[in-house]
């Protein structure tokens, strides 16, 4: 059971949706269920990049463009 919470739960599909966009991105097989033969640096790179883009993409909204 995981323990992470959404801070808005309407959101929960929009991120999975990017979490398997990104880990396509990077050239992580991330599948839907159980992803145990995946190493922990792989899991967390595309957690890391998660975040990348998402501060990217704040940082343009607040340079209005």
């Amino acid at each position: 059971m995981s323990r992470n919470r959404t801070a808005v739960p309407e959101a929960r599909a929009a991120l999975d949706a990017f979490k398997y966009e990104v880990a396509n991105e990077i050239g992580v097989p991330l599948t839907k269920g159980y992803n145990g033969n995946l190493t922990s640096y792989q899991n967390g790179s595309v957690g890391g990049y998660m975040v990348k883009k998402m501060i990217e993409a704040q940082e343009r909204q607040m340079a209005g463009k």
